[in-house]
């Protein structure tokens, strides 16, 4: 039981990452087109635009981080049989 409430925990850590990144790169894309920063119109100047910055940095550290993980866990499955050599 507690094996699952970790792995719901995880996922929903993964999904509120995946969400905050989703949502810098979308002010970002405002940005560039139309130099609209919604995330500062929303919520200032201040701490709290401050602090939403960082938590989608940190959330595009983590989905670098797991994205990363899970190619080298697939990679290793994946790897060709090393061929036998000859008896002699």
């Amino acid at each position: 039981m507690m094996a699952n409430n970790s792995h719901h925990a995880l996922k929903t850590v993964h999904f509120i990452a995946f969400v905050l990144v989703i949502i810098g790169a979308l002010n970002w894309g405002l940005i560039g087109v139309a130099d609209f920063n919604l995330v500062a119109v929303i919520f200032g100047d201040g701490a709290i635009a401050r602090t939403i910055y960082v938590l989608v940095g940190l959330s595009a550290v983590l989905m670098l981080y797991t994205e990363f993980a899970t190619m080298r866990a697939g990679s290793e499955h994946q790897r060709p049989a090393r061929p036998q050599s000859a008896p002699g």
